[in-house]
C-alpha cells in the first residue's frame, strides 16, 4: 500500500484526533464536589478538636473558708457562732462565745455541742432549742442566722477567682490560707488564781497574735458568790477579747472575781507570749 493511500491518511487521522482526546482529558484539574468537600472538612475537625480542652479549663473550684455571726445578746451572756463553709455546705460549727460560769456556764457546756451538731445536719439555722439552755440556744439561733447571711453574701466574691485562666492558683492559695489560719490559732491556759471565794482560771484563744476569745474554765461557785461570777465572768470575757490584754475593767460587785481573772488572764498572756 502507498504511503499516499486514502485509507491510510483516515487510520493516521483518527489516531491523532483520539491521542488529542485522550491529552487534554489529563490536563483537565479535577473539580469534583464530593472531593472539594472531603478537603474543606479536615480544618473544620481540627477546629472543634481546639475548642474542647479550652471548654474544659473552664471549671470553676471553690474553698473553704470561715464566716463569724454576729454577737448575740442573751440574759446570761453573749453567743456567738463560727461556720466552716465548703462548696456551699457548713461543714463545722463552733461557738466562739457563749454564756460560762455557774449553772448557766453548765448548761453552755452540755448545749453547745448539740447546737453544733444540730447547725451542721439542718444546713440552716432552723435548728431545735435544747432543753434548760433557752437563753444560749436562741442567742446560738440568732448568730448562727448572722453567720448564714453572710457566707450567703460572700459567695459572690469567690467568682472572679473561680473564673481566671487558671483555677489551680485560687484554689490552693484558698485552702493555703485556710491551713494558715488553723495552725495558727492556739489555746492557751493561765495559771489558777487564788481568792476568798474560790480559784479563777482562763483560758484564750490566741490567733494571728490576738485574742480571738476568752472564757473562765474555773470560778467561784455556789451561794452569792457563783450568782456574782455567773454575772461577771461574761463580761469579763468580753473585756478580755475587746482590750486585747489585761488591763479589763473590774465588775461592779465581783471585785475578787475579776481580780483572779485578770491574774490569771495575765498568765495566759504570758504563756502566749504576749
Amino acid at each position: 500500500m502507498r504511503k499516499s493511500h486514502p485509507i491510510r491518511r483516515a487510520v493516521l487521522a483518527g489516531a491523532a484526533t483520539v491521542s488529542g482526546i485522550v491529552l487534554l482529558l489529563s490536563l483537565k484539574p479535577v473539580s469534583d464536589p464530593a472531593s472539594a468537600s472531603a478537603a474543606g472538612a479536615a480544618p473544620q475537625r481540627t477546629a472543634a478538636a481546639q475548642e474542647s480542652p479550652q471548654g474544659g479549663s473552664g471549671a470553676q473550684r471553690t474553698g473553704t473558708r470561715s464566716v463569724t455571726g454576729d454577737v448575740a445578746r442573751t440574759q446570761y451572756g453573749d453567743v456567738q457562732v463560727r461556720l466552716t463553709v465548703s462548696d456551699g455546705r457548713i461543714t463545722a460549727a463552733e461557738a466562739v462565745q457563749a454564756p460560762q460560769g455557774g449553772l448557766s456556764g453548765q448548761k453552755s457546756e452540755l448545749a453547745v455541742p448539740k447546737l453544733n451538731q444540730e447547725a451542721v445536719t439542718a444546713q440552716s439555722a432552723n435548728i431545735d432549742t435544747v432543753s434548760g439552755a433557752t437563753y444560749t440556744s436562741g442567742g446560738y439561733k440568732k448568730s448562727l442566722q448572722s453567720a448564714l447571711d453572710k457566707a450567703k453574701a460572700g459567695g459572690s466574691a469567690s467568682g472572679p477567682a473561680s473564673g481566671s485562666s487558671s483555677g489551680a492558683p485560687s484554689g490552693s492559695s484558698s485552702s493555703g490560707a485556710a491551713g494558715s489560719e488553723a495552725a495558727q490559732a492556739r489555746t492557751v491556759t493561765g495559771e489558777a488564781a487564788q481568792t476568798d471565794y474560790g480559784p479563777v482560771q482562763v483560758r484564750i484563744t490566741v490567733s494571728d497574735g490576738r485574742i480571738t476569745k476568752a472564757e473562765a474554765v474555773q470560778a467561784p461557785q455556789g451561794g452569792v458568790s457563783g450568782q456574782k461570777s455567773e454575772l461577771a465572768v461574761p463580761k469579763l470575757n468580753q473585756e478580755a477579747v475587746t482590750a486585747q490584754s489585761a488591763n479589763i475593767d473590774t465588775v461592779s460587785g465581783a471585785t475578787y472575781t475579776s481580780g483572779g481573772y485578770t491574774k490569771s488572764l495575765q498568765s495566759a498572756l504570758d504563756k502566749a507570749g504576749g
